[in-house]
């Protein structure tokens, strides 16, 4: 039995930045993530994808998103259940849960904090006959290792941030990128859509719309798709890659069978106060909840975390009061015995 304060599930940004929060109230956490690796979606579909929106840096990618989550935590020194699914929780006498996972490892915790992101996932695919014999053979339906379209010709189809986003990366690498979405209009941010068409204008990127990808042809290997534009014959273009991006097909899994309320495939949470479920002990932050006004960034799963620890850390040590220091002043005391020490001029100005 592995037993500790707050039982995370979910190994994404969320769940790392929950255990650095968890630290500063000396509350000791655990991690279970299905995946073979902590960081989430970050980790395992894009970890070269840059990411815009993270306080301070203009520009980082996933992956290295991950890495600095991780090195923020470690002095925290948290546990982890990897390559493992929560399966089944029982709630104990004493108020605490046991949640077992499909592998028989148990965990106790008083807490338990669902950061599962978008639970698990699949890519929606496209509606093209033969699309399974291609798959990884010239089709990809996520971008890991953007080297392998060093000087290819690549085809995304999509009209979301992903396909705005790596249509603008890969003209970098790739000797061509075409863009191809059915509508005019784009679902992206709208600086991803005026980038696109600038590079468009530039002729680094070939931008198709309104159309669709309505076949794909090769042998051994992907050789060329066939393009469709609204009003006009079909025609090839030779490609070595199709990308289409359109998105993942989010699934709770087991979670969903626990008695949580769920709404749209998320758990509704009550963010009024601490991002808590239905059931008194269980919050759920990050992508995986739902509350009116939710919107699915890595920042506000972030300040959700540190909402959720200050719940957690009175329903662990019930009627003791915490009183709220910065870490500007206070530093950062790690369970490794490591104590970062606030600076002196910035303490003195606090005195």
């Amino acid at each position: 039995m592995i037993k500790t304060d707050i039982l995370i599930i979910g190994a994404g940004p969320t769940g790392l930045f929950a255990v650095f929060e968890a630290g500063l109230l000396k509350l000791k956490c655990h991690l279970i993530d299905a995946l073979p690796q902590p960081g989430g979606q970050c980790s395992e579909i894009y970890p070269k994808k840059p990411i815009y929106d993270i306080p301070a840096y203009p520009e980082i990618l996933a992956g290295d998103l991950t890495d600095k989550l991780l090195e923020q935590c470690k002095q925290f020194q948290p546990g982890f259940t990897l390559g493992e699914r929560a399966e089944t929780i029982e709630k104990q006498e004493d108020g605490s849960f046991i949640v077992t996972t499909n592998k028989g490892t148990k965990h106790q915790a008083p807490v338990v904090a669902i950061a599962g992101g978008l639970g698990s996932f699949e890519p929606r695919k496209p509606l093209l006959n033969n699309i399974d014999q291609f798959e990884d053979k010239g089709i990809e339906y996520m971008i890991k290792e953007p080297e392998m379209y060093r000087g290819k010709h690549v085809v995304i189809a999509g009209g979301g941030d992903s396909a705005l986003d790596w249509s603008i990366f890969l003209t970098s690498v790739a000797e061509s990128v075409t863009l191809v979405h059915r509508r005019n209009e784009f679902r992206g941010h709208l600086d991803s859509v005026e980038k696109v068409q600038e590079l468009k204008n530039l002729g680094k990127i070939n931008l198709i719309t309104p159309a669709e990808i309505t076949a794909i042809n090769g042998d051994s290997k992907l050789r060329s798709v066939e393009i469709t534009k609204e009003g006009e014959a079909p025609f090839i273009l030779e490609t070595d890659h199709f990308i289409p991006l359109f998105g993942l097909s989010p699934k709770l899994g087991p979670i969903a069978d626990w008695g949580l309320e769920i709404e749209k495939n998320a758990i509704k949470v009550n963010n009024a106060l601490d991002y808590q479920t239905n059931i008194p002990g269980i919050f759920a932050i990050g992508d995986v909840n739902t509350y009116p006004g939710k919107l699915k960034l890595i920042l506000c799963g972030f300040h959700e975390a540190t909402l959720m620890c200050q719940a957690a850390y009175q329903i662990i040590n019930p009627g003791k009061k915490y009183v709220l220091k910065y870490t500007t002043v206070s530093g950062v005391d790690g369970f490794d015995g490591t104590r970062k020490e606030a600076p002196k001029a910035v303490v003195k100005a606090f005195d």
